[in-house]
């Protein structure tokens, strides 16, 4: 049977792909590997004996365009955290906690008094995430629309000294010049290097920054209600109205073009054709399936736990836990320890004082949980270790896994009255409701070179002079194209690369 499109991959970047060209009046086919569709927007009962469907991969939304979910008809919502981060340290033998709300307030400019004795950190963080804000508004929404050249978004911008020290230079530069203190300095780097093995120094910690900070020109991360699994879902009421034909089991094991078209073939030996391809599987998965050498690419670089609890763990610092893991949660993630992580990882050994942070999904919206669990005081916990690249993990996985995850709750731990191992829940067989997922499992799980949650390494949103790409899509062969997050502008949970590879295709007739 002959398509318009086939789409390799029933991630969220693939649904919304092809959304756009089912409702554009296209012959849309989706091949799905996996038995469910979703990818690594999947919810799943990670603790079979409970209740709580958790986003096992990805949990928090930001890059998702307000477009995306106008053009569609998304019937999605996403829940504003009051507080934007809390990170707990240790001053003269007693516990405190550097409070930022997502709006600024006196709340948040006394704790950066109490933390620096002064107002200058808390104003030189006002300064600088209003050039961010101002920066972001100008270029989120170029995201949607055919790439610019790095002069044209600088142009565009007209914040040349902002471009120089987000773009130019790398991050070590801008964050040592505007902030004092080693904390502080700390959390605004911790967007920098969020699943990108990277130090301060390199200008791949910039590219991650900006995508964090981009998103609908806010950079705001948020809940999404019900779990990503409420996106998912979303996604394929509309995919399926709109007449896109969905098969799950259907791994494409081989691809080909000729100048009529393209052919695919999956491990079930059927075989189909279409005009054109749209792959939301990682570029160096899709170069194996064409027979082509991949480009080497950074490995993944993140350990993500998933956690249920009974009730929430008490603070050594007197913080209200309801408020303090209702946002991004930071652990050892002061400057120096993050560069000190990361010269320990690119030794080849696991470090011992292991950066996180983590947030509390059913504080902000619980409806992830049955009825009987959110009354019963239950809470999902969702961590996420930085500079824990692939590589530590290849020599014994198992073992390898159980340390890293031991020193991350240890690092919690020092900050908690009650250990994170009393308020786990428990399975029937005694065992804690704790899951590791390590960039092995992500590679294994879910098909990430290296566990690489950006597919391969991050690029900046523009390009460079004399590059003919246009959307960023773009492959060698003019009839395939890139849907998923290794795109240009791709990464995160966005549908970005999805829109602009129907628009690349559209564009063709």
């Amino acid at each position: 049977m002959k398509y318009d499109v086939i789409v390799m991959g029933a991630g969220h970047n693939g649904l919304v792909a092809a959304a756009y060209l089912a409702k554009a009046g296209k012959r849309v086919l989706m091949l799905e590997a996996a038995d469910e569709i979703g990818g690594a927007t999947a919810s799943v009962r990670a603790f079979k004996e409970y209740d709580a469907l958790l986003s096992r991969y990805s949990y928090l939304v930001a890059l998702l365009p307000d477009q995306i979910i106008q053009d569609l008809g998304l019937n999605f919502e996403t829940i504003s955290r009051e507080v934007s981060s809390f990170t707990p340290y240790k001053k003269e033998g007693k516990d405190f906690g550097l409070h930022i709300s997502r709006v600024w307030d006196k709340e948040t400019e006394d704790s950066f008094i109490e933390l620096t004795g002064s107002a200058h950190e808390g104003k030189a963080w006002q300064e600088f995430y209003s050039e961010v804000e101002k920066f972001a508004q100008k270029m989120a929404p170029t995201f949607l629309e055919p790439l610019r050249t790095r002069r044209e978004m600088k142009t565009l911008i007209g914040q040349d000294s902002t471009w120089e020290y987000l773009v130019e230079k790398p991050m070590a530069e801008v964050i040592q010049s505007k902030f004092k203190d080693d904390l502080v300095r700390g959390v605004v780097l911790t967007d920098a290097l969020i699943g990108t093995f990277a130090s301060a120094q390199s200008i791949q910690s910039n590219i991650c920054f900006l995508y964090h900070l981009m998103g609908n020109g806010t950079g705001e991360w948020k809940v999404p209600r019900g779990g990503m699994i409420s996106l998912v879902n979303e996604l394929e009421r509309i995919v399926q109205s709109a007449g896109v034909e969905i098969r799950t089991d259907a791994e494409v094991t081989q691809v080909s073009t000729d100048s009529v078209g393209v052919r695919v073939q999956t491990k079930k030996g059927d075989s189909f054709t279409a005009e054109f391809l749209l792959s939301n599987a990682a570029p160096a998965h899709l170069d194996r399936i064409r027979g082509k050498k991949s480009e080497s690419a950074l490995s993944g670089s993140q350990i993500k736990i998933n956690m249920l609890l009974r009730t929430l763990p008490r603070l050594k610092s007197g913080a209200d836990s309801r408020r303090a893991f209702s946002g991004t949660f930071h652990i050892n993630e002061s400057y120096s320890e993050l560069e000190d992580a990361y010269v320990t990882a690119a030794k080849g050994e696991i470090p011992k004082h292991a950066p996180s942070e983590m947030y509390c999904h059913t504080l902000s919206d619980p409806s992830i949980l049955s009825e009987e669990l959110a009354q019963q005081g239950y809470h999902t916990l969702t961590l996420f270790g930085l500079h824990t690249p692939a590589e530590l993990f290849e020599t014994d996985p198992e073992s390898s896994k159980k340390i890293a995850v031991q020193r991350c709750i240890d690092a919690l731990n020092s900050y908690l009255i009650d250990p994170l191992e009393s308020v786990l829940a428990k399975n029937s067989d005694g065992s804690l409701c704790i899951e590791t997922k390590s960039p092995l499992d992500l590679e294994k799980d879910v098909r990430l070179p290296g566990g690489n949650i950006f597919h391969r390494d991050l690029t900046f949103p523009f390009k460079e002079e004399g590059d003919a790409q246009i959307w960023g899509v773009e492959t060698d062969d003019p009839r395939i194209f890139i849907c998923g997050a290794g795109a240009q502008r791709g990464g995160g949970v966005s549908g970005i690369p999805g829109h602009n590879a129907a628009m690349a295709v559209l564009a063709k007739g």
